[in-house]
């Protein structure tokens, strides 16, 4: 039950019953004083017109997850430059209600995150990346990894014939993209982001190690896949990942700006690490960053 006054959020997906956002937004609201009740809401596919358009006036956002973030892209009447360049929305803001229904602004945190998670490992510019994978997760990186600088990309696919979206999307972004088999090492590259499922069993490997490379699969209860391959300080925790683009979404619920940082943010985001290692204790959460 929401108690009087306070304002509710919630993240959508389906599934959504192991999502971290409830742990990383309700440190942060601890540590700012803020009232939000924020929960989760399972919304089956196709169903996010009709979940936002019953929403009443005690709602102040939503964290959107898989399968719905081209549909929150759809919805919204304002997107930031990053929701533009990926087509994708994880992060919604509902405004004053005018006329019967509210207005949507909608952002692309997930970009951030990524970015974020790589400057906190210390790479904040990289020349040359590589992505495993094709999927939603692997635009994103792109647009990340073309955002710190990076001018050739090299995608390792099983089937390197599903790489047409993520060909199209350097092509606008104006990096050069390499795509080869699975099983092929990987080039020499500053960076590396992983977005292969912690059902896939295969581990790709490189011609020698990345300077950072994130796996953004934090749902193996050993660990990355690439831990027995690489020094374990060139692997960032897929969950650095979810920190990072939670912080900026905190920052949107807060203040309704990506940009301003959070009042003492520092103390903010070490409660929200906190929260998110004690919310992984035990079996590791389910999940990517398509699931957070």
């Amino acid at each position: 039950m929401t108690a009087a006054g306070a304002r509710r959020l919630a993240v959508v997906g389906w599934p959504v019953e192991h999502s971290l956002s409830p742990a990383l937004h309700g440190a942060a609201a601890r540590e700012l004083g803020l009232d939000w009740d924020y929960g989760r809401s399972a919304v089956e596919p196709g169903g996010l017109p009709a979940f936002v358009g019953a929403l009443g006036p005690e709602w102040l956002g939503l964290s959107v997850t898989a399968p719905h973030k081209d549909a929150a892209a759809e919805l919204a009447d304002e997107l930031d430059p990053l929701a533009r360049a990926t087509g994708t929305v994880n992060t919604l803001l509902l405004g004053a209600p005018t006329r019967g229904r509210r207005a949507l602004r909608g952002w692309s945190t997930d970009v951030g995150g990524i970015v974020r998670a790589f400057a906190d490992a210390g790479l904040a510019r990289a020349g040359s990346a590589a992505i495993v994978g094709a999927g939603a997760t692997a635009q994103t990186a792109l647009v990340a990894l073309v955002f710190m600088g990076v001018e050739r990309v090299t995608v390792a696919l099983r089937t390197p014939a599903k790489a047409q979206r993520l060909r199209e999307l350097a092509a606008s972004l104006g990096v050069a993209l390499e795509v080869q088999a699975l099983d092929a090492p990987l080039p020499v590259v500053d960076a590396g982001v992983s977005t292969l499922p912690a059902a896939a069993d295969a581990v790709p490997t490189f011609a020698a190690p990345p300077t950072r490379l994130l796996d953004a699969d934090y749902a193996r209860p050993a660990g990355s896949r690439y831990l027995a391959s690489l020094p374990r300080l060139h692997v960032i925790d897929g969950r650095e990942m979810l920190l990072g683009q939670a912080v900026l979404q905190a920052r949107i619920f807060a203040q309704g700006d990506v940009d301003a940082p959070l009042p003492d943010e520092p103390r903010v985001v070490a409660a929200m690490r906190r929260a998110l290692g004690a919310s992984a204790t035990g079996p590791r959460a389910s999940g990517t960053l398509e699931e957070s």
